[in-house]
Parts: structure tokens; C-alpha cells; sequence
């Protein structure tokens, strides 16, 4: 399910220590957000619907960790989610990224750095959502389908349900057709950031998990092909 933005925009904030949860209520009111906040991944699954535009929630919890909630969450919701974490490891990103994340931040981190990425993240998901293109509202190619105008996805008429960032990806290749994109070509294309900031493992594990939603076959994909060296297009 989608979720559109509202005027004030909601983030719900997940984390067992109530210094951060009340330091990042602070920040965010302080930036003109309504905060909403968790304190365990089971209330925050309970938190989650529609009016809630972005996640910014804790990896290491009590009970089942920000990994298991964020896999939960997306098998209903698209809102974004950044993921707080005392892990920097790459292994640990692509965790992250495989259970849905569509960002990732290691504490300890700057108040200006959260508020850099809260608002990229943001930005990207509902303000710079690819436009509708007048005479062509539906991208295909073979079975699989992409209305601009509603988002929404279907191969061979069964909707697939992407995350924002896979749609975006998608999105991407589909509307530049044979154009190889290389991992930088992505970053910039996407993230609007420099490569080194996300890393490589980020795009490789999203392209993994939106292939794993379209393709039958993950080892022979039909859509989305690599440039072995250069990068990844759609024929």
C-alpha cells in the first residue's frame, strides 16, 4: 500500500532508549514534523498507517530487532525507513536494505546529518517521484507493467508490491530503455547523492530484492539484465 504526504508530515520513531526518542522528538518537531514514537518493534508495527511518511527506526532492540519489524511492516506499508543503527558493517547495510530499508545511519550521528537524510529521504519518496508522461502513462516491457500514474506495478497481471526505492529503480531503467546505468549513473540517479556515501552493496542489494519481485527466474532474468563491469539496464 502506498502512502501519500500529507501538509505536516508524520515520522514515527522506533527506539528502546528514551534519550533518543525524546533528543530526536526534539529535532524533528524543531524542523516542523509530527512525531509519533515506539518504544519495541511490536508497538510500532501497531503504530503504522497511512498518515505516518516516514520510519526512522532502531536496529537493536529488545524482542524482535528493527530487521524482523521492517520486514513486517513492508509486507502492508511503503513508507520509507531509515534504519538506526550501531552497526556500520557492509553486511549489516545489506541486511537492512534485503528486510526493506530504503536508508541506513550509524550512531552515533551529527543532529545535522539525521536531518540531511530524513529530508533526502523524504524528497525522494514524495516530492521528486518520477512526473506522468502525457502520451504514456504505462511502461512495459513483455509481461510486466508500470503505470506512472498510479505507481503501481503488475507482471503478467499479478500487482507487485515494491518499495519506493525499487519502484524508483525500475522507473529508471524502464524510461531509458538499453541505456546501461552503472552504479555511480544510479547513486546520483536515485540517492541525487555521491556514490561513496551509499555504497555499492546498497544498489546490488536493491536490484537482488526487486528482481526476486518481477523475475521467475533470478539466475536468467528476463527484465532487468547486467552489463557484466558496467552496470544494469533493461533491454
Amino acid at each position: 500500500m502506498n502512502i501519500k504526504a500529507s501538509n505536516v508530515q508524520k515520522i514515527l520513531i522506533v527506539d528502546d532508549e528514551q534519550d533518543i526518542r525524546q533528543i530526536l522528538t526534539i529535532l524533528l518537531t524543531g524542523e516542523g514534523y509530527e512525531v509519533v514514537c515506539a518504544c519495541n518493534s511490536e508497538e510500532a508495527i501497531k503504530l503504522v498507517d497511512e498518515t505516518i511518511s516516514l520510519i526512522l527506526l532502531d536496529v537493536n532492540m529488545p524482542g524482535k530487532s528493527g530487521f524482523v519489524a521492517c520486514s513486517e511492516i513492508r509486507q502492508r506499508w511503503q513508507v520509507p525507513i531509515l534504519f538506526l543503527t550501531a552497526y556500520g558493517q557492509e553486511s549489516d547495510k545489506a541486511m537492512g536494505f534485503c528486510a526493506g530499508g530504503d536508508d541506513y545511519i550509524t550512531k552515533p550521528f551529527s543532529n545535522t546529518e539525521l536531518l540531511l537524510r530524513v529530508k533526502a529521504l523524504l524528497r525522494r519518496c514524495y516530492v521528486y517521484q518520477p512526473m506522468p508522461i502525457k502520451d504514456s502513462l504505462i511502461l512495459s516491457v513483455g509481461d510486466l507493467y508500470l503505470d506512472e500514474e498510479t505507481q503501481k506495478v503488475t507482471v503478467a497481471g499479478v500487482e507487485v508490491i515494491l518499495t519506493s526505492t525499487e519502484y524508483n529503480i525500475l522507473h529508471l531503467l524502464l524510461t531509458h530503455r538499453k541505456k546501461v546505468f552503472s552504479m555511480e549513473n544510479i547513486y546520483k540517479s536515485i540517492w541525487e547523492e555521491d556514490g561513496a556515501v551509499v555504497g555499492d552493496n546498497a544498489v546490488m542489494v536493491h536490484i537482488k530484492n526487486l528482481r526476486k519481485k518481477i523475475e521467475k527466474d533470478t539466475r536468467h532474468p528476463r527484465y532487468i539484465k547486467t552489463a557484466w563491469g558496467k552496470g544494469y539496464y533493461i533491454d
